[in-house]
């Protein structure tokens, strides 16, 4: 049987230089309970990135929260030096007091020492793709965008993205620096960010959904997603992301998994071909 690899959805166009299959990974799961300290298995959370990669995918979606640095940390470990066309996304934005807590800080003075240190883990001198993980309420938003724009001149990071930004906020960054990504929750199961996503479309800015495989809260068995499942003789999680490749030209999905098995089960979703009639049932 043939290996199912990331090539099969297609490639985007980051920022008019990051060539990257449209199938990616989050690498958020491969930290430990409440996205906290060290994984429960460290060895296999090495082989997960690694299978990754030879399976194609070449976006990895990472945040210096995650662990916190934990993630980053093993994404040096079993990946460094980064084979070419790798691109290594990161975020910054959250601190972390705890298991499960998140709290927003996007002072100018924390995003720019949060950069340093998700170079210093990752070992590169710059960072492909750097996300404002969320854009602070209780800080001016230009100062938060200004801080992205000063580590680009300063040549710290090459492109900027946002994540959970609403249509106006993203048109506002962009008055200030060019915005290349957007990350926000979207699913088969939850299209709250349909606007966003068609303005994406609309400026050829690669949309990352997070929480991509939210259709488990469709996955009954009589549900429209695992009759979906049944007919095209694959799991209710392939036809999510399927969905998503298919749902839009920009959109770049990113299941994070700690099991190399659940990897290729995600992996191979990219190969199956959502027909007219499954679309239709699940619109």
């Amino acid at each position: 049987m043939p290996t199912h690899t990331a090539h099969a959805g297609g490639e985007f166009l980051i920022g008019g230089d990051l060539r990257v299959n449209r199938l990616g990974f989050g690498a958020m799961r491969i930290t430990g309970k409440g996205i906290w300290g060290q994984p429960a298995d460290r060895s296999e959370a090495i082989r997960v990135l690694r299978r990754a990669v030879e399976l194609g995918i070449n976006f990895i979606d990472t945040a210096d929260s995650y662990g916190p640095n934990v993630s980053e940390e093993i994404i040096a470990e079993a990946l460094f030096p980064y084979g070419t066309g790798v691109v290594i996304a990161t975020k910054a934005g959250l601190e972390r007091p705890g298991p499960d807590n998140w709290v927003v800080n996007g002072k100018p003075a924390h995003l720019k020492s949060a950069c340093e240190g998700s170079l210093r883990r990752l070992r590169v001198d710059h960072i492909d793709l750097y996300q404002l993980h969320r854009i602070d309420p209780n800080v001016p938003a230009d100062d938060q965008i200004g801080a992205m724009k000063d580590l680009q001149a300063q040549g710290k990071i090459r492109h900027i993205g946002l994540s959970e930004v609403s249509v106006p906020q993203i048109a506002h960054a962009r008055s200030i620096v060019p915005i290349v990504s957007v990350q926000n929750r979207y699913s088969l199961s939850d299209r709250g960010a349909e606007d966003v996503l068609k303005y994406c479309e609309r400026e050829e800015i690669v949309f990352i959904p997070w929480f991509p495989l939210a259709a488990g809260q469709l996955a009954g068995k009589e549900s429209p997603v695992s009759r979906v499942a049944e007919r095209l003789q694959s799991t209710p999680s392939q036809v999510a992301l399927a969905w998503l490749l298919a749902r839009s030209r920009v959109i770049l999905p990113i299941p994070g998994t700690s099991s190399v098995r659940h990897l290729e089960e995600n992996v191979a979703a990219a190969s199956l071909k959502m027909d007219e009639k499954s679309r239709k049932e699940l619109s």
